[in-house]
């Protein structure tokens, strides 16, 4: 058992063979993939590719930091409007704020990362956290709910010691590791030896940040398992321990734990 945590397999780059993308991620033993919404533009292409592979594809609705602009009220009353029917959705993500590309919207950012921490109470889902240059401002708002029920993931966790001991600080959370630590110029695997497996799940980000030895093509879920090989290293423990605390790790944070 092996589950991808973070995938956008609903994006255009696997218009073409979505359906042996999601037949390779089940040959290599991935039995969920939990897919963060971007913004509403993405909405339909993520719910579509969800009822389609139902059996592995799990929705999340949330507006992801970078579409944050002018309209980003319309964009989360858009979010408003699905919570409030009938859905289907898992979390709120992806969602919380990027200063990596654009600084102009940084306090929308923070309001629409606020706002949706808050939607996530109110249903009682968990929250899928992208923060990109962005940790202290993530830190800061989040305090203000520390005393809340709130879980999720930190998606693509790449930061020292010291931030994923403050990150973790917050009970209901794990570390989203993707990729990246399998990058020679990555110094994540150090830092993890000193962070508890049962604080960790395995995502790939797909279509972006394939693990070494597909680095440079297109990501997708069935490379999850390379990242949990690279885990099976750095904890010196067998790849199907890595694979199903992990697994036990993600479905507890998804509420889907029997």
């Amino acid at each position: 058992m092996l589950i991808d945590s973070h995938a956008h397999l609903f994006l255009e780059q696997f218009n073409e063979d979505l359906a042996s993308t999601i037949e390779r991620a089940k040959q290599s033993g991935v039995t969920h993939i939990f897919m963060p919404n971007i913004d509403s533009s993405t909405l339909k292409p993520l719910l579509d590719t969800c009822e389609a592979y139902k059996d592995i594809c799990y929705p999340m609705i949330g507006l992801h930091p970078t579409s944050v602009g002018d309209n980003y009220l319309d964009e989360l009353a858009v979010i408003d409007a699905e919570l409030a029917k009938p859905n289907n959705y898992v979390a709120i993500g992806e969602i919380g704020v990027d200063l990596y590309w654009d600084k102009t919207f940084v306090n929308e950012q923070i309001v629409a990362f606020e706002h949706q921490i808050k939607l996530a109470l109110k249903y009682d889902l968990p929250i899928v956290i992208h923060l990109r240059d962005s940790f202290k401002e993530i830190v800061q708002t989040l305090s203000k709910y520390k005393n809340e029920p709130l879980r999720g993931i930190f998606h693509s966790f790449g930061g020292t010691l010291d931030e994923a001991s403050e990150l973790l600080s917050f009970p209901g959370f794990m570390l989203g590791i993707n990729g990246v630590v399998t990058f020679k110029n990555s110094n994540l695997s150090e830092v993890l030896v000193d962070v508890s497996l049962s604080r960790i799940v395995v995502e790939t980000d797909s279509p972006y940040l394939a693990p070494v030895p597909y680095r440079g093509k297109r990501n997708e879920s069935a490379y999850v398992s390379s990242v949990a090989q690279k885990l099976a290293e750095i904890y010196d423990t067998e790849y199907r321990v890595v694979a199903n605390i992990t697994s036990t790790n993600a479905l507890k944070v998804f509420g889907m734990t029997k």
